[in-house]
């Protein structure tokens, strides 16, 4: 069965983490995907670590899957008329330059797309192509701070706190992706294509959802909660007797049978507990009465009593246990796929399971240069199939 996009041909000169991710995600719906590189190498990830196997970095790994590499010089004059060429016979560019870098090596959007009309050409930056930030360089960590992201996480005792991935970076590739193929989209109506303009700081901001609307609607500044929820109560992690169970109660009627449970129903009949909104308002006299009851029995005997009351919970997993969910095992989400240099990798599958034309692993994440003659000569064989029609 075919890919999705296996219509559409990619030209990634992205590195490091949001672009590949986009791409990849692409990739795995089968878009054809050519990265871009300088000889050599410059994605910096090739060199992160470690862990590395057999000299092949983890982290690289992690986001590079089913493209095809070339290696191309963008300072000298030949690879940017190569660059040019892969245009030609290309739907999207997508890179994550500072701003003014593609101007300065000739390959801003108003050129390229004198070059192809139908050029879908993504920018992602730290702070984006306009505003008074737009020269300064976007690293995750550092939007995760000044996005107010790290000012709701963590606890009032822990101070700020980053989330334990870059996730800035990933938010950024999805929101790419999903505006490359609206624009992919568009083109199928107009036949032209668009720039688009994604910047880190942007998707961080858009992240804060409910939280950025508390503030907006009341003025504000929200208190880091740690794993509590900011309108929901009971919303958050408790201590068992051998662990740490999550209880996610979402309504009234849940309280109510978790009380059950706890064998607290005086709780319920209490007006400061019955709604969620007095909840929220007496969380603090709330939440160390049921502390005192999660700690007296294991994690397992909570999370069985709550299942059977349909009371939303979970076990706080840790990546071994993970890897052994038999739930991840039957939706593919680990995979193994050869490597020329690695041997055989483990990866974290695809969480986006298309019925009639499902995702698929076909490249091993490249080697540097690894099919630069072969994608050239393709490229040079399409245009010369246009030029003869």
């Amino acid at each position: 069965m075919s890919g999705a996009l296996e219509h559409i041909r990619v030209l990634d000169l992205s590195r490091v983490l949001a672009g590949p991710f986009c791409t990849m995600i692409l990739g795995d719906l089968g878009a054809d995907i050519i990265k871009v590189e300088a000889p050599g190498g410059s994605d910096d990830t090739r060199k992160w670590g470690p862990p590395f196997q057999n000299g092949v970095s983890a982290y690289y790994l992690c986001a590079n899957r089913n493209k095809r590499s070339v290696t191309i010089d963008l300072k000298s004059n030949k690879g940017i008329e190569q660059i040019k060429q892969l245009v030609q016979e290309s739907d999207v560019l997508i890179h994550n330059f500072k701003t003014g870098t593609m101007e300065r090596f000739g390959l801003d959007y108003h050129i390229l797309q004198e070059i192809n009309p139908r050029l879908v050409y993504c920018s992602i930056t730290g702070f984006g192509e306009t505003g008074p930030y737009k020269d300064k360089p976007g690293y995750d960590f550092i939007i995760q701070a000044m996005s107010g992201l790290m000012s709701i996480t963590g606890t009032e005792e822990s101070g700020p706190q980053k989330l334990g991935v870059a996730i800035t970076d990933i938010l950024t590739g999805l929101y790419a992706c999903i505006g490359i193929q609206a624009a992919l989209l568009e083109r199928t109506i107009s036949g032209k294509g668009q720039k688009l303009d994604i910047s880190l700081y942007d998707s961080a901001v858009s992240s804060l959802v409910n939280i950025g609307s508390n503030y907006l609607m009341s003025g504000k500044i929200p208190k880091r909660l740690g794993n509590q929820h900011a309108n929901i109560v009971p919303y958050q992690t408790f201590q068992t007797k051998d662990g740490y169970i999550v209880i996610a109660v979402g309504n009234d009627r849940q309280f109510a049978d978790l009380c059950h449970i706890l064998e607290m129903p005086e709780l319920m009949k209490d007006e400061r507990f019955k709604t969620n909104p007095n909840r929220v308002q007496y969380r603090e006299q709330l939440i160390p009465l049921l502390e005192n009851i999660f700690i007296k029995k294991s994690t397992s005997y909570w999370l069985k009593a709550c299942e059977e009351k349909q009371i939303p919970c979970g076990p706080i997993q840790n990546l071994e246990q993970l890897m052994n969910d038999p739930q991840l095992q039957v939706r593919n989400m680990f995979i193994e796929h050869d490597h020329p240099v690695a041997g055989t990798i483990r990866m974290i599958g695809s969480p986006l399971k298309l019925s009639r034309t499902p995702v698929s692993v076909r490249y091993h994440p490249p080697e540097v240069g690894e099919h630069h003659d072969e994608i050239f000569q393709e490229i040079i064989n399409e245009i010369e199939k246009e030029n003869a029609e």
